[in-house]
């Protein structure tokens, strides 16, 4: 089925890379439900959700594209989901808002059975890619650093330094350190590790209490969140959610797509500069977006952690198939995970460093030219200060074919740009947001 020799791997090095693979990035069990309660969403339903959706997608990704590529709800827009959509909108619950992440799925799976995918990822400049995912990493690290009160409100300038002598800034500090000093070293789950380690500080100094034991059933307290797609649909229309949509839908595409051709590169799976079976990869975060909104996680994307897992030798879907066994397992430990998740210290280090990697997309903006630059600029510095990945897009997406028109460089931009700009400027000037 996997086609092992073809590959030029054997199962002990495919089991191996997918145990790689699940330890460097298994801190999302942890992290993606302490983001959702933001919103208000029950741990325990998040955390089952998360892992649901993971198996789901990564399974699709194992046996259908035969890629050692994982899947789980992704960082950045689970910020967006608990900040942006519930936290910005009074009259929008979270119920509400995984109607519009379903809707998304929904038209993802549509677009990705479809050469539009394709021609949309082809639209958006190079620079504006860059530019959002930056954006996204520093909007984390804030959000990292807000939450153990390294910075705190501020009556000013809004935001300064808090108060590092506290338990949780101390904590979360030494945990910093820790997962850098392993990251450094090039230990394969060093950001899993790191909160193992920093877990265990807060555990001997009294911070951490395991009152409630380490296993259990795992539940999904409020069963089905989406199970009515036409109720689903009505909700979207009704709160005028179009700009949500599109914005799950972008953020993904985006993140998706080049995860997927940056982990193929480095496995050397593509073919003549082309990825094989390209739409059953592609699927594979679209059905696991819809799923995992029906139970009650934001959407899912390829995870870039996967290349740990490459690195090892992985090169087929035994490899992913490995990691989706692994997280099924994982399902039983949500006393544990509800626990640790419990101090913000523990998992904030992980906030940090995962948008400090993605800030990493700045260095590829061409600063030298203004009509490129500016918009990326404009959409880096809007995310975290408006507490919108929306806002910052959208304010991309508008500024960039204005500088090309004021240039003269109005034929370089792809028309679906200026429909973008379009939509994008009606959103924020004439509907809530």
């Amino acid at each position: 089925m996997f086609k092992l020799k073809e590959n030029h791997t054997n199962t002990k090095t495919e089991l191996l890379a997918g145990i790689t693979t699940f330890f460097t990035m298994v801190y999302i069990v942890v992290v993606n439900p302490v983001i959702l309660a933001d919103a208000g969403v029950p741990f325990a339903q998040v955390f089952t959700a998360t892992i649901i959706s993971a198996v789901v997608a990564t399974l699709w990704m194992a046996l259908f594209a035969n890629y050692p590529i994982a899947i789980a709800p992704g960082m950045g827009l689970n910020a967006y989901f608990a900040y942006s959509v519930v936290g910005s909108h009074p009259g929008i619950t979270y119920h509400t808002a995984f109607a519009a992440v379903f809707i998304a799925g929904v038209i993802f799976v549509i677009l990705s059975l479809t050469p539009l995918r394709e021609k949309l990822i082809d639209a958006i400049p190079d620079n504006l890619k860059h530019g959002i995912t930056a954006g996204i990493g520093l909007f984390i690290a804030f959000i990292g650093l807000r939450l153990t009160k390294i910075i705190t409100a501020h009556p000013t300038n809004l935001v300064g330094l808090g108060d590092l002598h506290s338990a949780s800034a101390l904590l979360a500090i030494v945990g910093l350190a820790i997962t850098l000093v392993l990251m450094a070293l090039r230990v394969n789950g060093a950001i899993f590790f790191g909160m193992v380690l920093t877990g265990l500080i807060a555990f001997f100094t009294g911070q951490l209490e395991f009152t409630h034991g380490f296993m259990a059933m795992p539940t999904l307290p409020e069963g089905l969140i989406i199970a009515n797609p036409v109720t689903a649909l009505t909700d979207v229309i009704q709160h005028s959610l179009y700009a949500v949509v599109f914005s799950f839908i972008l953020v993904t595409i985006f993140d998706t797509t080049g995860t997927l051709i940056g982990v193929a590169n480095q496995a050397g799976l593509m073919k003549g500069g082309k990825l094989p079976r390209a739409r059953e990869a592609l699927l594979a975060d679209s059905i696991g977006t819809a799923v995992g909104a029906m139970f009650g996680t934001s959407p899912t994307t390829a995870y870039i952690e996967s290349t740990s897992g490459v690195a090892v030798g992985g090169r087929t879907g035994l490899t992913s198939l490995t990691v989706a066994i692994l997280f099924i397992l994982s399902a039983f430990f949500g006393p544990l995970v509800s626990t640790v998740s419990g101090i913000s210290a523990i998992t904030a280090p992980a906030l940090i460093i995962v948008g400090s990697l993605m800030m990493g997309s700045i260095a590829k903006i061409r600063w030298n030219e203004l009509d490129e630059a500016f918009p990326a600029f404009l959409t880096v510095l809007s995310m975290p200060l408006t507490s919108s990945i929306a806002t910052g897009i959208a304010l991309g997406f508008i500024s960039y074919p204005l500088l090309k028109l004021v240039k003269g460089k109005w034929r370089e931009i792809h028309p679906l740009l200026y429909v973008f700009a379009i939509l994008f400027f009606i959103q924020l000037a004439f509907l809530q947001h």
